[in-house]
């Protein structure tokens, strides 16, 4: 390299660019990338290429990314679009042939691809780990997937080393192309068959129970599935059945094949499992360590108390939409102290009490959970949450109370005084914070309990209502937080549990429909550097100031979401813009943001895919389809009821 003198300077050592690399967002050092061959051989660092995923959708253009991709040692990849004719069949002949050895995971969504195109491509992928076939319809249509016993030995040969196997939304598995599939990958650790049709005690083809007959070409069946759960049981850990018409009779058989020890099991949706199956289910399988037993609105919790009894390993539960548990049964489980992740969404009966109990235990004997999910618990109040924060305040990293309609400002302020190192906070539609609570401003004054406020009141009687005799009695907070000063806004950085400001390190935040917060609230405290995911959805307070001071403050967004913000403008959206150069969604339906706007993001927001504008009056077709024009990487736009169209008439 040469400096403006013409004397040479010295390159960097590669480590140390790797080094500094390693600071960066991963969008930020493909562009770094870009400035020299030194800076683009240390981006291609093994550490950096983990768990990265390259999604893409077939077209010509994809052909020189492949070729791209076969200089590195591994990669995964998501192919959407595939279908049967000839450019599809070139990309996959293209994959196998640049990165057959390299290619860890693969995935086909929204495709429709013919067998033979899947089958010129498997025998050539040796290092796969990974196969998502997920809702290819198109394979198992025929029945004759894999019919060829020189197919078989082809695929067998290259994929005896898969890990882990997607069929979900399968309609037409059968238990001959199961069978055929299954037989080719001897060493399966993880299998999903959610959604699948499985005759799990009765064959409505043949008129007779499952099992009594040869195997089928119609369905897939329970004992056919018994057979492999039987021939891989050394090896298969995870099981996925949600959505299927599974039995407590069907489970108690997948439970009791001997020798198998699941880890993971997800029931999502299962609604004809009972509580007796559930724990019979623990009883045999006590090394669970991830169930699933969401959408089985049978349960109850009694299924809660065989789950804290026998499942000692367990590290993550899913209960979510089991409207029928109660707080029965929580502080036993809170007790397991292995338990990190816990979803009670839409159990309507839960109020915290049990789960603030068995959180109140030592250390050494209760859970230390870091993710907690409590959405439309209507019944969580800010006692509760004020408990959760102190206790769960040096694990906790996602918290989830979305429609908890009593939670208030008080709440807001436990959370951001004690759970400082929480990453995701989701807060839609508690309507009850206000820009007081973003701000910190709770006086201690205020935190009076329900009934001593309602003491405090006037009363009337159910004759006589307010007929001006009386004045009604203010409302906390009834005046408009003033704008702060650049000396108090330091200060109240400073301050410990002053603001949203102390939890720095969110990297998600929904204040969805908080119709109370303002400017006043959202341009002071909404200062994190590593937010990527934003949504002030239905805020009609906020205006472009909010807007300007999100993107100059908040320049790692990838999701913003100001659908009916109708005080956004294209002047905001203008100013904006520039500093938003890693924004991937935007959502501005129901805005008044114009073709004007669309403009600026085709100039600043490169890397946008999706992109909803649905129900905004004054955007054009013509200019929307300059857009997709113009952006590479768009995928979805969503444009429903152009020029503002009433959704009733148009039905």
């Amino acid at each position: 390299m040469e400096d403006s003198d013409g004397e040479e300077t010295p390159e960097l050592p590669l480590e140390i660019i790797i080094y500094i690399l390693s600071f960066l967002h991963t969008s930020d050092r493909k562009e770094a990338s870009l400035v020299c061959r030194s800076w683009y051989i240390a981006s291609q660092e093994l550490c950096f290429q983990k768990n990265v995923t390259f999604c893409f959708p077939a077209s010509a253009s994809s052909l020189d990314l492949v070729r791209g991709l076969g200089r590195k040692s591994q990669c995964s990849l998501v192919i959407s679009q595939l279908d049967g004719f000839s450019m599809s069949r070139s990309l996959l002949l293209e994959v196998g042939q640049c990165l057959g050895s390299k290619l860890e995971s693969l995935a086909l969504p929204g495709s429709s691809i013919t067998e033979t195109s899947l089958l010129t491509l498997l025998p050539h992928l040796t290092s796969l780990r990974r196969l998502d076939l997920r809702g290819l319809d198109s394979l198992f249509m025929s029945g004759a997937f894999l019919s060829r016993e020189e197919h078989r030995r082809q695929v067998s040969s290259a994929l005896r080393g898969l890990e882990e196997l997607d069929l979900s939304d399968l309609r037409y598995l059968s238990d001959l192309t199961f069978n055929r599939l299954t037989g080719c990958t001897p060493r399966l650790r993880s299998l999903s068959l959610a959604g699948c049709h499985i005759a799990f005690e009765f064959d409505p083809y043949r008129g007779c129970p499952v099992g009594a007959v040869e195997d089928s070409s119609a369905l897939l069946s329970l004992r056919n599935l018994r057979r492999l759960l039987t021939e891989q049981k050394s090896t298969l850990v995870a099981l996925d059945l949600s959505r299927t018409s599974i039995t407590p009779e069907s489970l108690r058989t997948i439970a009791q094949v001997p020798g198998l020890v699941l880890q993971e099991l997800r029931l999502h949706g299962c609604k004809e499992l009972t509580d007796y199956s559930v724990e019979n289910l623990v009883r045999r399988q006590s090394h669970i360590q991830r169930l699933d037993i969401s959408g089985c609105t049978e349960l109850t919790s009694r299924a809660v108390v065989a789950i804290a009894r026998d499942l000692s390993s367990l590290t993550h539960l899913y209960l979510s939409c089991d409207w029928r548990i109660t707080e029965k049964g929580l502080a036993d489980l809170l007790s397991l102290s292995n338990l990190r992740c816990l979803d009670l969404s839409e159990c309507l009966h839960i109020s915290g009490a049990e789960i603030v109990k068995g959180l109140s235990r030592s250390n050494s004997a209760r859970a230390q959970l870091e993710t907690l999910k409590l959405t439309s618990c209507a019944y969580i109040r800010d006692v509760t949450v004020f408990s959760l924060s102190q206790l769960l305040k040096g694990t906790l990293r996602e918290l989830d109370l979305t429609s908890c309609v009593n939670v208030t400002d008080l709440s807001l302020h436990a959370i951001a005084t004690h759970l400082k190192g929480l990453v995701v906070l989701k807060l839609g539609w508690c309507t009850e914070v206000t820009d007081w609570g973003l701000l910190g401003m709770v006086e201690s004054a205020k935190c009076e309990t329900e009934e001593e406020e309602w003491d405090k009141s006037p009363r009337f009687t159910r004759t006589f209502g307010n007929m001006g005799f009386f004045k009604p009695p203010p409302l906390p907070y009834e005046g408009q937080p003033k704008m702060l000063t650049q000396n108090a806004r330091e200060t109240l950085k400073q301050q410990t549990g002053a603001s949203l400001l102390s939890l720095r390190r969110l990297q998600e935040l929904d204040l969805t429909a908080c119709c109370k917060l303002s400017d006043h609230s959202i341009t002071q405290v909404i200062q994190h550097p590593d937010l990527q995911h934003l949504s002030l959805r239905m805020l009609p307070k906020i205006t472009d100031a909010s807007l300007l001071s999100i993107a100059r403050h908040c320049r790692s967004l990838t999701s913003l979401s100001l659908s009916h913000c109708t005080e956004i403008s294209d002047a905001g959206l203008a100013a904006a813009a520039p500093f938003l150069h890693r924004l991937q969604h935007l959502y501005l339906s129901s805005s008044h943001v114009s073709d004007r706007s669309l403009l600026v993001l085709m100039k600043h927001c490169r890397r946008l895919k999706t992109l909803d504008i649905s129900k905004c009056k004054n955007i054009t077709g013509t200019m929307v389809e300059l857009l997709q024009s113009h952006l590479p990487y768009l995928e979805n736009i969503h444009y429903k009821f152009p020029g503002g169209a009433d959704l009733a008439l148009t039905l």
